[in-house]
């Protein structure tokens, strides 16, 4: 395991596609700290925010509990800004804003004027075919919520059969490429980028 960083605040990863952030990839990620730092027992590490089994990117863990409640009160106040790339069905336009409300249920996001406001932004990077790779900005961060809204404007994922897709990937072109938050200690400003294993 190669972390994109670490020291003894936080953690940060590439979760491949395939495996689930929590436990499987969580409980890796520890086994990687105790030899690493040669730590008896149970080493703290609890991830801030989860990635779909299918989906790879970045991931971050707090290693303190100190940490893991600052960078959860972050998360809730939206001061990370987490951007993602994705192949998906069609051509988009060149760029829009997606708001929908989605509710959480079965393992599936729904689109539901009861539900959760979600948002993201998107540009169209490239067209080849009938499919278009886009890179996202998120505004908020809801469950399957990249997933859920683009299947809702007829543009499914790339091989996403659980949202429309016509296609059956175990490994979605869905990835976190870029986290920008403020160091839960130092308060100093991070930026960390990983390229994404697919392309277009």
């Amino acid at each position: 395991m190669k972390p994109i960083y670490c020291d003894n605040h936080i953690l940060i990863l590439n979760k491949p596609a395939g495996i689930s952030t929590e436990p499987h990839f969580r409980d890796e990620a520890r086994v990687w700290v105790k030899e690493r730092f040669n730590k008896p027992g149970n080493a703290f590490l609890e991830p801030i925010h989860r990635l779909d089994r299918p989906v790879s990117g970045i991931v971050l863990f707090a290693r303190t509990s100190k940490a893991l409640t600052r960078l959860n009160e972050a998360m809730r106040d939206r001061k990370m800004s987490k951007t993602y790339v994705a192949i998906v069905e069609g051509i988009v336009p060149e760029e829009g804003v997606l708001e929908h409300y989605l509710v959480h249920g079965d393992f599936k996001a729904y689109i539901d004027p009861t539900g959760k406001k979600a948002v993201l932004r998107y540009r169209r990077l490239k067209v080849e075919g009938d499919r278009s790779l886009v890179e996202i900005d998120l505004e908020t961060g809801r469950y399957h919520q990249i997933r859920a809204q683009f299947a809702a404007i007829g543009h499914p994922i790339l091989g996403d059969r659980k949202y429309g897709s016509a296609k059956d990937y175990t490994q979605l072109p869905l990835h976190h490429k870029k986290l920008v938050l403020e160091h839960p200690i130092t308060k100093e400003m991070l930026k960390f980028q990983c390229s994404a294993a697919f392309s277009l």
